[in-house]
């Protein structure tokens, strides 16, 4: 195959073609992007929950199972041979493929289901990031004893617009440039949240923290704590839900599947060295007092403007990271719709708009309406639930056993024909109890602290 491949554009409902480079670095700031995101600043908090041993020790097990559920997932890339088979250009396409019908609308109802929650997730987070920029400034104008005004729904409504202008980017393929700059976003502030901690432990002169981590009341608390920090590391790592799509960029050859294994242990790496960092530095600096999300504990701090810079870098790299996460959802709608509707001018017609200063674009009037509607009801769920950590934690264990192991999982048995009882089949359904016990015990702590949350 030629080193330029030809990639059909999903939703337009006409043949239109493009060509596309893909490369490896090209793949790594996507999954940088898909994985850095907002569960990188409750680490810290996670840690708390599990102390020093167990914190560090979860977020490598979630790394390595990350690990191998990616390099399961992208051998099932091309079907039914890893490097001359059908593409499989899309993570719901491969279930079908490999697992039939059935479980292709199981799969697609969590996958896209999950990507909806990521939106509502980030839209938390960008407005916890903004409202720590208007506090820190409040604190260092007025001083601690003054209240500070929050306009909290503002910050939101103001996410929500950028998306809808954001939500216009055609598809999937046309985020490269995006993902690269949400990715020096996510290096930058995960750098600045680490070097804070670093700088705070050496002010107080000592490393805060237990093996135990935080005490609680109660040992029932304590189990609702560690399960909902547990969901809040599996949110900050998994990225299956878009790995095939990303998957989908690279050209070839080598075969896809190589390239994509090189560029998950790249980003894994490069991931969980932020990770520790963040999560263990943060621990180490406010001890049993670390806040849900790591930026706001230096709202006080003299250097509040280096702060309110790592806040804005969040924000930027939300405003990628939720596209990343929505333009599947968009492509899978927008080509459900036009195969429904083949002959509608409001599905398939598109309108050359010209705005000065900015180049052209085609406007097509259901990816217009449809777009802006998922964006305005991600925007009201977040209105409706603002709770950073129990929603991260939420998330992360709805989705890490269906959507990281299972299907994956699952999809491998069938690709590479392994028998029923053979010693890797056995191997491979073990790993997949585990992780869904894992999942389980997380969403019921993840639950809990939702419904105390909204109760409080």
């Amino acid at each position: 195959m030629e080193d330029y491949e030809v990639i059909e554009q999903i939703g337009t409902g006409v043949a239109e073609y493009f060509v596309l480079p893909g490369t490896l670095w090209s793949t790594i700031a996507h999954i940088i992007t898909a994985v850095i995101g907002s569960g990188v600043l409750s680490l810290a908090w996670s840690t708390a929950q599990l102390g020093w041993i167990a914190g560090p020790v979860v977020m490598l097990c979630f790394a390595t199972v990350t690990y191998i559920s990616s390099s399961l997932l992208s051998d099932c890339y091309r079907s039914p041979d890893t490097v001359s088979g059908a593409r499989n250009s899309s993570y719901t396409k491969a279930v079908a493929v490999n697992l039939g019908r059935k479980q292709t609308w199981l799969c697609g109802l969590l996958q896209y289901s999950g990507m909806y929650g990521t939106g509502v997730a980030y839209t938390i987070t960008t407005f916890s990031s903004m409202r720590a920029i208007w506090r820190a400034d409040c604190i260092h104008q007025d001083g601690h004893t003054t209240p500070c005004k929050y306009l909290d729904n503002i910050y939101m409504l103001l996410f929500g617009v950028i998306q809808i202008f954001m939500s216009q980017i055609p598809d999937f393929h046309n985020l490269a440039w995006l993902s690269i700059v949400a990715a020096i976003m996510s290096f930058i502030y995960s750098f600045i949240g680490l070097g804070l901690g670093f700088t705070k432990i050496i002010e107080n002169g000592k490393i805060e923290g237990s093996i135990g981590g935080v005490p609680a009341d109660s040992v029932a608390e304590k189990l609702w704590l560690v399960s909902q920090a547990l969901g809040d590391i599996a949110f900050a790592y998994p990225y299956a839900g878009v790995l095939l799509e990303i998957q989908d960029t690279l050209k070839s050859p080598p075969p896809e599947n190589q390239t994509m294994k090189k560029a998950s242990m790249a980003a894994i790496f490069i991931t969980t060295f932020f990770y520790l960092g963040c999560g263990c530095f943060g621990y180490a600096a406010f001890g049993n007092f670390t806040p849900g999300n790591l930026l706001s504990g230096f709202e006080s701090y003299e250097l509040y403007w280096l702060v309110d810079f790592a806040n804005a870098c969040v924000i930027l790299h939300l405003v990628g990271g939720y596209q990343l996460y929505s333009q599947p959802v968009f492509a899978f709608a927008e080509r459900w719709f036009t195969e429904k509707f083949p002959d509608s001018g409001f599905m398939k017609n598109f309108y050359t708009c010209k705005f000065p200063l900015l180049p052209g674009f085609q406007l097509n009037l259901f990816r217009l309406c449809f777009r802006t509607a998922y964006v305005v009801t991600t925007t009201r769920l977040a209105m409706g639930f603002p709770y950073f950590n129990q929603i991260l934690g939420l998330l992360g264990a709805l989705n890490l056993w269906p959507s990281a192991i299972y299907f994956p999982v699952q999809m491998y048995l069938v690709q590479k024909k392994i028998r029923a009882w053979t010693r890797k089949w056995v191997i491979l359904q073990t790993f997949s109890i585990v992780c869904l016990l894992v999942s389980v015990i997380a969403l019921i702590g993840s639950i809990e602290g939702l419904v105390e949350a909204k109760l409080s």
